[in-house]
């Protein structure tokens, strides 16, 4: 396999060294046995259908796995590395002495409880002594910690799973949770926590179309009412929550996908819907613990792999998709043809293939264009020593630059650090997500785009000393800073025109009325990425995964396949609530407010 992508390696916080990217393999796993429907593509004989799978992240190996196991002859094509922007990479040259090289990522991996569908894909991957294949190598972290900078105290809270699920809910016992916990683990104003747990309310008691048209329309700062709030309301349940999570400004974000992942999460605290705790993350780095073995069981079902292999256009022959132009590894166009394709690239990405024919085809292509996308990028900082933070994420509230991270050794249990990575003396890895790069940062005054590579690993480690430094005990010494490594797919850093090439779909208000649905217009053709029209609404692995099932379902209802259909499990909802959200519907069409909405 051929890989396209740039290295870097680092030292400390001075220069960098440019090298090629090396990829990584490992075997794991066995083969899942088909049952009957999974050879109900081919039928009397015939041969098996066959399908382009045009990227290779989530989207791509979840619709490839899920076509394979119904028969069809799947060939995967992806132009970098596969598992796309959730794999883990190699630091070039980093291990010496028949060490493994160090770790590093787009950034860190997180698939709380809320989600249904790719951990359902986990199950399904063999691994080595796991009952439930890679599913059994998610562990749940212990807290989680909202760190503050300028001296105030840090916010440390637990994260315990419920041994069951709550009794009947009501709206007054919400109201009263949701204050408790505003007021009483964030310290706001008790008629701030008020206001606030009404407002999450009036979401959670609106009915589909309300929420769909009005809070779709309306940007999560004037719903939470943030302009007439205290600098602690507006950074944790503002700018925290949108710009850390959804990577969207609070005054641009849609309110429907903002509170659906707020509903989410309540109901997953709360024992209810969910697949497990809140909080999870791999045991391991992500391609040993999840990627390379989903990709070993993969070639098991039959599925093939053109790594290296770029998709320039799509041909449109009498109305159906007469095949992909691709530049292979060596540069050379070719035409790849299939009897399917399925379309499982970024947004970004994918719409650059979008001729004016094929757009003309189906309009919902073009309206693609209106989708946005930013950065969210990961950068790592390997330690010679453990990092006395917490068990678990953390949160920078105050950083300009929208930090989040994680201390990795704590949670690989399988392997011993110094002795297993490396040149033998790193003990940690601080694996930091940077939400915002269009902010001045507070040591050179500079965003993140204007400064070198070099200049955004000292700004961020800056910010991580200002956040976890500031009360007097010393969490991070400069002196254990062995290297650090800023994700490859961002180039060009300090110069006019920076660039990122895995960038993350956002959702400012309207994004909703945008998103594409699996089928298209065209017969032969189906859409699978996280900007897809899936129930999650957020660009988020679940998402990709779910958009992938979706694009299979459209495939197999297109053919007259009589194989099984993939589940497609949506976002949990109370039922208690039923009730509120019919009479609310009735108001909406009456355009009255929410019961509960009192402005």
């Amino acid at each position: 396999m051929v890989t396209d992508g740039k290295g870097w390696a680092m030292d400390a916080l001075g220069g960098t060294t440019r090298r090629r990217f090396l990829g990584t393999a490992t075997a794991a796993g066995g083969a899942l046995a088909l049952g009957t429907t999974g050879r109900a593509a081919a039928q009397d004989g015939a041969a098996a259908p066959t399908v382009a799978v045009l990227g290779g992240g989530v989207a791509g190996l979840t619709a490839a796995h899920e076509l394979a196991e119904r028969g069809f002859r799947v060939t995967v094509y992806e132009r970098k590395a596969l598992g796309g922007k959730a794999r883990s990479m190699d630091v070039p040259d980093s291990g010496t002495g028949g060490r493994a090289p160090l770790p590093g990522e787009h950034g860190f991996r997180f698939i709380p409880g809320i989600y249904h569908n790719l951990p359902d894909t986990m199950r399904r991957i063999p691994f080595p002594g796991n009952a439930h294949g890679v599913h059994d190598n998610l562990v749940a972290p212990k807290e989680m910690l909202f760190a503050r900078s300028g001296g105030r105290e840090d916010i440390r809270i637990p994260l315990p799973w419920p041994d069951s699920s709550p009794a009947e809910l009501t709206p007054d016992e919400i109201r009263r949770a949701v204050t408790s916990v505003l007021d009483t683990a964030f310290n706001l104003p008790l008629h701030e926590a008020l206001y606030f747990a009404n407002r999450f309310l009036v979401f959670l008691t609106s009915c589909d179309e309300r929420r769909d048209e009005t809070w779709e329309r309306t940007p999560w700062w004037e719903f939470v009412r943030a302009g007439q709030m205290s600098y602690d309301y507006q950074r944790i349940l503002a700018v925290g929550i949108t710009r850390n999570i959804v990577a969207t400004k609070a005054e641009e974000a849609s309110t429907r996908t903002v509170a659906t992942l707020l509903e989410a999460f309540a109901f997953n605290l709360l024992g209810r819907g969910a697949d497990g705790p809140l909080d999870r993350i791999l045991d391991a780095p992500t391609n040993e613990a999840w990627i390379d073995p989903w990709v070993t069981h993969l070639r098991s079902l039959g599925v093939e792999f053109r790594v290296g292999w770029t998709v320039r256009d799509l041909t449109l022959e009498e109305g159906r998709i007469g095949g992909a132009v691709m530049e292979d590894p060596a540069g050379a166009r070719r035409t790849v043809t299939a009897d399917h394709y399925i379309s499982a690239m970024p947004v970004e990405h994918a719409r650059r293939t979008w001729n004016s024919a094929v757009r003309a085809a189906d309009p919902q292509l073009a309206a693609c264009d209106r989708l946005q996308t930013d950065w969210m990028t990961g950068i790592q900082f390997y330690l010679t020593e453990r990092t006395p933070i917490l068990h678990g994420h953390l949160d920078l509230i105050d950083s300009p630059w929208s930090l989040t991270a994680i201390a990795q050794a704590q949670h690989w249990p399988r392997h011993d650090f110094p002795a297993d990575f490396g040149d033998g003396t790193v003990a940690d890895c601080l694996s930091v997500d940077v939400s915002e790069w269009d902010r001045p940062g507070i040591l050179y005054g500079k965003t993140a785009k204007q400064c070198t590579r070099a200049e955004v690993a000292r700004e961020v480690w800056a910010q991580l000393k200002a956040a976890l430094n500031d009360t007097g005990r010393t969490v991070l010494k400069d002196s254990v800073l062995h290297s650090w490594f800023l994700d490859p797919a961002v180039d060009g850093l300090g110069t006019p025109n920076p660039v990122n090439e895995e960038q993350l779909l956002i959702h400012p208000t309207g994004t909703f009325h945008h998103r594409p649905r699996s089928a298209t217009r065209i017969p032969n053709l189906f859409l699978s990425g996280d900007y897809v029209a899936v129930p999650i609404d957020l660009a988020t692995m679940e998402g990709a995964n779910t958009s992938a099932r979706q694009a299979v379902n459209a495939l197999l209802d297109r053919t007259g396949s009589s194989a099984e259909r993939c589940t497609v499990t949506p976002l949990y909802r109370a039922p208690e609530f039923d009730a509120l959200k019919r009479h609310d519907r009735t108001r909406y069409l009456l355009r009255l407010p929410n019961l509960f909405d009192l402005g």
